[in-house]
């Protein structure tokens, strides 16, 4: 049986439940994510044509999902678009009401229904395995995009070949990169988490 079957009756420990503690550890952890979040924001590359940049944004959200479980992640998330109203925590420094209404506002709702995705699958193994990780941060991204492109559409007022031409077909590549990476990152994390517990 595999570790996402063996776990799908019951949550299982994500990377964060190593870490004593409760609510101070989990407010930490939290306001942690939304933090990296806007961090890896900041790693931003224009696309000629496209008003949606390349960003770390959807690196960080696989791996704050994954890292605190589902609650934790929806949680992080959601405080770093909240956040990002009034700190400059958005790609490119950016920040406001203008964004989340602008061509980058449904990939930031989209954040947090990923993040969420994303635990929910760490919850029950999937970060323990390479295959399964790499389905679960493609998922998610999946999840980004629907929102992403549905904001993009209502914000920009393009056709829709035009839209998904500009707010996903061009991303894909990146997207199964940094799904690539975060595959490898976690399960070889939880192996390094098992040699301290000797």
């Amino acid at each position: 049986m595999s570790a996402f079957h063996a776990g799908a009756l019951e949550r299982r420990a994500v990377l964060a439940d190593v870490i004593p503690g409760a609510r101070v550890r989990d407010v930490v952890l939290v306001v942690s994510g939304a933090l990296l979040t806007a961090l890896f924001a900041q790693i931003s590359i224009n696309v000629p044509g496209s008003p949606v940049p390349i960003t770390g944004q959807t690196l960080a959200v696989g791996l704050v999902g994954a890292t605190l479980g589902m609650r934790r992640g929806i949680a992080s998330l959601a405080l770093y678009a909240v956040l990002g109203l009034f700190l400059p925590f958005y790609a490119d420094g950016s920040s406001g009401w203008d964004v989340v209404w602008g061509a980058s506002g449904g990939y930031i709702i989209g954040f947090i229904f990923a993040a969420g995705f994303i635990g929910w699958m760490a919850e029950h193994g999937a970060d323990r395995n390479v295959f399964l990780a790499f389905l679960a941060f493609v998922g998610g991204q999946l999840l980004i995009f629907a929102f992403g492109l549905a904001g993009l559409k209502i914000a920009v007022g393009e056709s829709w070949s035009w839209t998904i031409h500009n707010g996903f077909t061009i991303f894909i590549v990146g997207g199964l990169v940094k799904a690539a990476i975060g595959a490898v990152a976690l399960p070889s994390a939880w192996r390094l988490v098992r040699r301290f517990e000797r």
